[in-house]
């Protein structure tokens, strides 16, 4: 029986993401044409920008993707324990300040001890970010959302000085730190682009959750916890604490590994800024993907044209970028949408055969 119902449950997902897509095309579009925009123009310059050649696709969509898929799945882990982590951002942002430390510092290091070393410590960094959040909900019972938006803006503000003050690079004139060395560059994933080995990293992690939710009794655990933390540690005899626990800081070392990713294998320096909000973009990211992880990698990719296609769009249609943050909230609230019409459906369904 199970094995027919997680088919039907995957294409439900799918169905969920495709309408949700296609609702978010369709409102954007009339929105800009409310707003005096042509959207065939608008979609022709960001197909142009994000699909329009082999290189194109791989050296701007793929590699915006990268941080995306990591955040991704770090929400995408969280939400299936009924862990509510918006500090994706925050802990992003500390596994680039502990990666990039450990690469000026340890400079002298091989590369195959260097890169390792920087991104296991963005991890560490990452994980410590998140246990602030973690103690509080389970100590005190104060809800995460808002401890981890609070946690951005700290690890936001600490970014910023640490590139104004402690990790300011040597002339002291740019809010950025000095370029990491050779040996500590994350080596090209296909030669002849821009797309790096984080993006290989990235599949394997995205790999690696779907055996352990699919295959593991730690997974399973996890899914239980999600679906409700009661019911698991009366029926299943699990620990919902512990679960919740390692769970949340695994998230947050995911998120850290995205810092230190982007750092290591694109800007090769911290900066003011640096990320575009993938931390937040990250939960539309996990929510379209039905919080799978093989979904969170099409998605990921999806929202990398987006904002590949962004420059584009604004250059050749004169439409401004911030168009794509619309469409990034549309797509949030047609999932949301959606999501409540099927869940509707469903309690309709029961009603009607208790009937």
């Amino acid at each position: 029986m199970s094995g027919r119902i997680a088919p039907a449950r995957a294409r439900e997902v799918a169905l969920l993401g495709f309408g949700a897509v296609t609702l978010t095309l369709g409102t954007g579009g009339l929105l800009l044409l409310a707003g005096g925009y042509d959207p065939g123009a608008a979609g022709a310059a960001m197909l142009r920008g994000s699909v329009g050649s082999w290189n194109t696709f791989v050296s701007i969509t793929l590699v915006r993707s990268v941080p995306l898929l990591f955040a991704g799945l770090a929400v995408a882990l969280a939400f299936r324990a009924g862990v509510w982590n918006i500090g994706a951002e925050g802990q992003l942002y500390a596994g680039a300040i502990a990666g990039v430390w450990v690469a000026l510092t340890f400079s002298g290091l091989p590369t195959l001890i260097l890169i390792p070393t920087m991104l296991g410590m963005s991890c560490v960094a990452g994980a410590a970010w998140a246990l602030v959040p973690t103690l509080l909900r389970l100590r005190l019972g104060i809800g995460e959302v808002i401890t981890t938006i609070l946690m951005n803006f700290v690890g936001l503000y600490m970014a910023a000085w640490m590139v104004h003050g402690p990790l300011q690079e040597e002339r002291g004139i740019f809010p950025q730190t000095d370029r990491i060395v050779e040996a500590a560059r994350l080596p090209s994933f296909i030669p002849g682009t821009r797309l790096h080995l984080g993006f290989a990293l990235g599949l394997v992690i995205a790999i690696g959750l779907a055996v352990l939710f699919r295959r593991t009794r730690f997974g399973f655990q996890i899914r239980a916890v999600g679906a409700s933390p009661e019911a698991a540690a009366v029926a299943g005899r699990i620990e919902p604490s512990r679960v919740i626990f390692i769970t949340f800081l695994a998230s947050g070392a995911i998120a850290g590994l995205a810092g230190a990713v982007e750092v290591s294998g694109l800007t090769y320096a911290l900066y003011e800024n640096l990320s575009e909000g993938w931390g937040y973009t990250a939960i539309a990211v996990a929510l379209l993907a039905g919080l799978r992880p093989g979904g969170v990698v099409v998605t990921a990719i999806f929202f990398g044209s987006l904002r590949a296609g962004a420059g584009a769009m604004q250059r050749d249609a004169g439409i401004p970028s911030a168009w794509v943050d619309v469409v990034e909230a549309l797509v949030i609230l047609g999932v949301l949408g959606l999501e409540r019409v099927r869940a509707a459906r469903i309690v309709t369904d029961i009603r009607e055969g208790d009937s």
